[in-house]
């Protein structure tokens, strides 16, 4: 067996999806950078120029909405590979808006991109983990998973089920030898909000109007930005996340994720409640 084979056959594998921008990204640059083999996987990986360059990283078609190209991704990253060790469900994008302003096809999209293709990638892998007695999914959820903001319903509510969906998959994969964790992170410094941010809108509905002028003000502030995190901050987390060894469920990115969680983990429920009311809506 030669030096490569030796080295490839020691290299531990992860598969990422939503690698074309963003938090996917910066993590599959930093995972190969520390040694890692990855699959880099995106809707479109023919505008993809970049990431293949690196010789650590494969990049491969998978769109999450898609069963055929999730099956066909995994199978090629295991004939590249070998195996995969971590399979990082990271695709999603967000809506804001009114509830009422959303139609059936954007409720849909939202849960079948945030919710249904992180369920379809992970049953897809679990016969390879399950065979292997070993394996790791971690959940790009949010701070968004834990607290809510007005005006972000649809978005919360995938993020909401990611958690209970993973803390519930936590246990009965454990005595497999396959485990599963979370990471939420606060604001990204990523184009999330204009690539992947989904307004909901509706022609004469107006009675929303300040609430929404509220909101828009509040996240226009240059200053709120300057709590974010940026992607590879993010990567450093999920990175801690793949390989402390630790039984560890939740993983806390950013400063802002932090501080907004201890907020609610000390005020408690009400109190926490009418601080988000008094922030975001002006009221007392």
């Amino acid at each position: 067996m030669n030096i490569h084979s030796i080295n490839t056959h020691m290299s531990k594998t992860i598969l990422i999806t939503g690698s074309s921008t963003g938090i996917g990204r910066a993590t599959a640059t930093y995972f190969a950078n520390h040694g890692w083999k990855v699959a880099a996987t995106m809707r479109t990986p023919e505008k993809e120029s970049e990431l293949q360059t690196h010789e650590n990283i494969e990049v491969f078609r998978l769109d999450v909405t898609d069963q055929h190209s999730i099956d066909a991704a995994i199978a090629s990253t295991i004939e590249a590979f070998g195996k995969i060790d971590v399979v990082l469900n990271n695709a999603g994008y967000g809506t804001a808006g009114p509830f009422e302003a959303a139609t059936k096809d954007q409720v849909k999209r939202q849960f079948d991109t945030n919710l249904f293709g992180l369920f379809d990638v992970t049953r897809a892998a679990l016969p390879h983990f399950r065979e292997r007695k070993s394996g790791l999914f971690i959940n790009i959820s949010s701070i968004g998973g834990l607290v809510t903001l007005p005006t972000f319903s649809l978005y919360h509510s995938t993020k909401w089920a990611v958690e209970g969906f993973s803390e519930s998959l936590a246990y009965e994969l454990r005595p497999l030898g396959i485990h599963v964790k979370l990471v939420e992170p606060g604001g990204v410094s990523t184009d999330f909000a204009g690539r992947s941010l989904d307004f909901l809108q509706k022609e004469g509905l107006t009675d929303y109007d300040p609430t929404i002028q509220k909101i828009t003000a509040l996240f226009s502030d240059p200053e709120r930005s300057l709590s974010y995190s940026s992607g590879e901050q993010i990567a450093e987390v999920i990175f801690e996340a793949a390989t402390d060894g630790k039984t560890q469920l939740r993983y806390l990115a950013g400063d802002d994720a932090k501080e907004f969680w201890a907020g609610r983990q000390q005020l408690g429920d009400d109190a926490f409640h009418g601080m988000i009311t008094e922030r975001f809506l002006g009221e007392g």
